[in-house]
């Protein structure tokens, strides 16, 4: 099967990309808005583009008749927003905070999760989150359908225990996080395997425990 995309509609575009393009990771973002009401919102097309500087993508579709979503009018603004990534214990909480509520209302406070201060940007994150990246705008890109903000990371939280402090590894044994298959589908992470010289570890471990 061949498929022209330039004799596809922008919804089969969109279908056929984001249903193939799978697993997809998901950033839970934080900001604040006009009122100082803190919005949190999940995005899936959304990854890490580079260490150097340390930059994470976000893209955020427009609303019909070509208006900004709260996430998105928030960061044009303010220029600042908190990337956290899910975990299994909260990924229904997640997956929540994607309901639309009017701007003066706080998702957080609808689904039950809890904030702290962050360091560097004025959103603070969200405690239950095994990961959080602070963010400034760096560049924002725009299309007719989209505003793809690209962050400059700032500050990393992590679970206590997550990461090793001597040597920058991930202990993998200790994160679970999701990932988007599409429409309200998702999928764990907790079946990996090593491919290559990773495979052949010992039986206490094995090749992924820790990166």
């Amino acid at each position: 099967m061949d498929v022209d995309f330039a004799t596809l509609t922008e919804y089969q575009r969109y279908k056929l990309m984001a249903s193939l393009i799978v697993p997809r990771p998901i950033a839970l973002v934080t900001t604040l808005g006009e009122g100082g009401v803190v919005n949190a919102a999940p995005f899936s097309m959304f990854n890490m583009l580079g260490e150097e500087p340390p930059i994470v993508m976000l893209s955020i579709n427009r609303l019909e008749g070509g208006g900004l979503k709260d996430t998105a009018a928030n960061i044009v603004r303010s220029r600042e927003f908190v990337v956290h990534l899910t975990d299994e214990a909260m990924a229904e909480q997640m997956h929540r905070c994607g309901e639309r509520l009017p701007a003066h209302e706080s998702e957080l406070a609808r689904v039950g999760l809890h904030t702290q201060p962050s360091r560097a940007v004025k959103p603070p994150r969200i405690a239950e989150a095994p990961v959080a990246f602070e963010c400034n705008l760096w560049e924002l890109l725009e299309t007719a359908s989209r505003q793809i903000f690209i962050g400059r990371v700032l500050w990393l939280h992590a679970r206590e225990g997550l990461v090793d402090p001597q040597t920058w590894r991930v202990r993998l044994q200790d994160y679970h996080p999701v990932g988007r298959f599409g429409a309200s589908f998702y999928v764990r992470t907790r079946e990996r395997f090593a491919l290559g010289e990773g495979a052949a570890a010992p039986e206490t471990r094995t090749g992924i425990d820790e990166m």
